[in-house]
């Protein structure tokens, strides 16, 4: 998931706009295989919710069912909708998914009953609540344990309700780390990767999907199955960005590189846009560039360059300080160059090439020094201090959208290169009519919405949220078949993620 929260939180505003460069490689929806699977269990007699309680709580588990005070479950970072689920399981092992799994799956269709993989509850619309149904909290599944593999190609297996923070603690104790995250990193592997997991590496490395060597997934049917780009690709594929339609990441190997011990972070100002996009596609298109590359846009900020005075120190102080940002709309370009102490005075000359190619406004160039997890872990420290002042559960309506590098200034599918807009609005409680209410904004979303349609600018929700089957149609295009074939071979009774919206029934399986 892009979470682009720093800005929003070292501004003090309600409403944030980011916008991250990237290259998507073709990857989510490769060619599935559409032979039929007639092994559907069906049911003409419905269950009660107490028959379905009293069979799963018969189940020979592990971990535990929990019936009674449930009430996080029904509750996500976007706070907006709050669906209270039946159960909530609380998994030990693979086989307690796997069993509860199997077991609702041949209950069959009539008992109407759906499961929703929660892990640490960052969605912003409901997509991991189950309403009435199963909440599998992946975060309480212990196996299996993280272990760091070294040579030639290194990597990580891990839990698929692992924090990538934890990942990145665990994997630095051997030198090594991840090479694509997300901006937020307090959130569960099976998560981001059953969305994407997009930051500003995906220009370089692809979204964290791209860097997956294996994983293992529970189906719908409850069947466990280890899958690679050589081994039941089609799965692999399909999990990989799925929306959870397919099955449960319940474990994962994650490709590894050597990491880096320091940061230089920078920030700049334009003030117009052009040159801000073209100058992060310049920079995205060099060999020797930034490990990363974001951008977001600050409107009507007075003090903006004091604001990052806590964290960043100006190039040239006198220059900063007589600038003037009252009133106006800047387009800030973010960047960070990896390196290790030694190298400090090749990456300073690279740095200040880079820099030197660059059309920003020279008094607004800023720069730290940071430690790599100090990078990596930034939005963490604001949400502590948000979570101190209550304004960190508060609705958050965002909007992110994949929009073609062609229709960028206006604002196709074959295109390379996307930018992803993230709309990062937060209402506020107390707000029932204007600018900071959640009625606003959610309008202002859907005006957003159909401009874009309108405009026929080929935009693309991340992290989408539709309310019908037609919705989800137009949105995966031609490729909704091959989406359709892997829902009938991996969840035909439509069990799980439920709060996507896309399937709210058994699909039929007929050749």
């Amino acid at each position: 998931m892009v979470s682009k929260l720093v800005g929003f939180y070292e501004h003090g505003s309600f409403s944030f706009i980011k916008i991250c460069i990237l290259v998507l490689l073709n990857f989510i929806l490769h060619k599935a295989d559409s032979g039929c699977n007639n092994s559907v269990v069906t049911s003409l007699v419905p269950f009660s919710p107490y028959e379905i309680l009293s069979s799963l709580q018969a189940l020979p588990l592990d971990g535990y069912l929990s019936l009674s005070d449930n009430g996080d479950a029904a509750k996500d970072f976007g706070n907006i909708h709050h669906f209270p689920p039946l159960a909530v399981l609380n998994p030990k092992t693979v086989s307690d998914i796997s069993l509860t799994m199997r077991h609702i799956f041949e209950m069959g269709s009539a008992s109407e009953f759906k499961v929703a993989a929660r892990g640490h509850g960052h969605s912003l619309q409901g997509q991991a609540q189950a309403h009435g149904g199963l909440v599998i909290n992946m975060e309480s599944l212990q196996s299996p344990e993280m272990k760091v593999h070294i040579g030639e190609f290194p990597y990580v297996d891990v839990s698929g309700g692992e924090l990538w923070i934890n990942i990145l603690h665990e994997t630095l104790k051997y030198g090594l780390a991840p090479k694509s995250w997300t901006d937020y990193l307090h959130l569960t592997v099976g998560g981001t990767l059953s969305n994407a997991g997009i930051s500003g590496q995906a220009f370089r490395h692809g979204p964290q999907i791209n860097n997956i060597f294996q994983l293992e997934v529970v189906t719908g049917k409850g069947e466990v199955v280890t899958c690679s780009a050589n081994r039941n690709a089609d799965l692999f594929y399909g999990v990989l960005g799925g929306l959870g339609q397919f099955g449960i990441i319940t474990k994962a190997r994650i490709s590894l590189e050597q990491a880096p011990m320091k940061v230089k972070w920078i920030r700049v100002l334009y003030s117009e846009f052009s040159l801000f996009t073209r100058d992060q596609e310049y920079l995205i298109s060099l060999k020797n560039t930034f490990d990363y590359i974001e951008g977001f846009v600050v409107i009507n900020k007075t003090g903006i360059l004091n604001n990052w005075r806590s964290s960043f120190d100006p190039k040239d102080p006198l220059q900063a300080n007589q600038f003037n940002s009252d009133g106006r709309t800047f387009y800030c370009l973010e960047m960070a160059k990896y390196f290790n102490p030694d190298e400090a005075e090749v990456i300073n000359q690279s740095v200040d090439h880079l820099l030197s190619q660059l059309s920003y406004i020279p008094p607004t160039l800023f720069l730290s020094e940071v430690s790599y997890v100090e990078f990596l872990d930034r939005v963490h420290v604001s949400e502590k201090k948000l979570r101190a002042k209550g304004l960190w559960e508060v609705p958050h309506p965002w909007l992110n959208l994949l929009v073609p590098s062609s229709k960028i200034h206006d604002f196709a599918e074959e295109e390379d290169v996307f930018y992803l807009v993230a709309f990062l609005s937060s209402a506020v409680p107390s707000s029932t009519t204007g600018a900071n209410s959640l009625e606003y904004i959610l309008s202002q979303n859907k005006r957003i919405i159909d401009f874009c349609t309108h405009g026929q600018l080929s935009v693309k929700q991340y992290l989408p949220h539709y309310s019908t089957q037609e919705e989800w149609q137009v949105h995966f295009g031609s490729r909704w078949e091959a989406f359709m074939a892997r829902k009938t071979a991996y969840d035909p009774l439509a069990l799980l993620a439920p709060g996507h919206r896309i399937f709210q029934k058994a699909i039929s399986t007929s050749c």
